[in-house]
């Protein structure tokens, strides 16, 4: 073990490596000036893991899909902030039914019967609760002001959190949700199970 490595640990590029050959994922080099990903294939889904590194940070995982009936939410741990958001702010957050998870997250959503639905998954929820810092979405897929990459019907289910992610386990765990979330939203009636056409945002 280098001098290096014993005071820093393993590197991303390492960690990341292992993790796809644990999930059976491909590992893509960035080169000088890209990102290094790892790519998981769900079906016809892909799911994507990537990082910007240096100042600002952060470590997101991403999966486009056809989104069916425009369903979208938001969750993400309670905090102390966020107590302030609600009480002050008038931030919407939504009851379930499940008290611990209900005190656990701030839940935001466009229709408060599918949140319930797909939030009564219980692995879904066993999956959330395990992350200490989980932050997870439903998005519009285009995020470029002057032109589109996907129709508007393609949205994209987004995790991202501050810092480089290393933790092998906590990263295989959100592939796992991804999955499972994925799979549940075809179950509710919000995406496709089966839509070729979406593979030609992966080209």
């Amino acid at each position: 073990m280098s001098i290096l490595r014993g005071i820093f640990g393993h590197s991303k590029e390492e960690i990341w490596k292992q993790l796809s050959y644990k999930i059976g994922a491909n590992y893509v080099d960035g080169g000088w000036f890209g990102r290094d990903k790892v790519i998981a294939q769900h079906k016809h889904w892909k799911i994507t893991l990537d990082a910007k590194e240096g100042k600002g940070s952060y470590t997101r995982i991403r999966a486009p899909f056809i989104n069916k009936d425009g369903f979208r939410f938001n969750i993400y741990r309670t905090n102390f902030f966020s107590d302030i958001g609600v009480r002050l702010l008038g931030i919407e957050d939504a009851e379930l039914g499940f008290d611990d998870f209900d005190c656990d997250f701030i839940i935001q959503g466009n229709d408060h019967y599918k949140l319930w639905k797909l939030f009564a998954h219980d692995r879904i929820r066993i999956i959330i609760k395990q992350h200490p810092s989980v932050n997870l979405k439903v998005k519009t897929a285009n995020t470029h002001l002057l032109y589109n990459d996907f129709d508007d019907n393609v949205d994209v289910i987004e995790f991202k959190i501050r810092g480089i992610l290393k933790d092998i386990k906590q990263l295989s765990k959100m592939f796992d949700l991804f999955a499972e979330v994925l799979d549940h939203l075809c179950t509710i009636g919000s995406a496709y199970e089966d839509d070729p056409t979406l593979t030609n945002y992966y080209t």
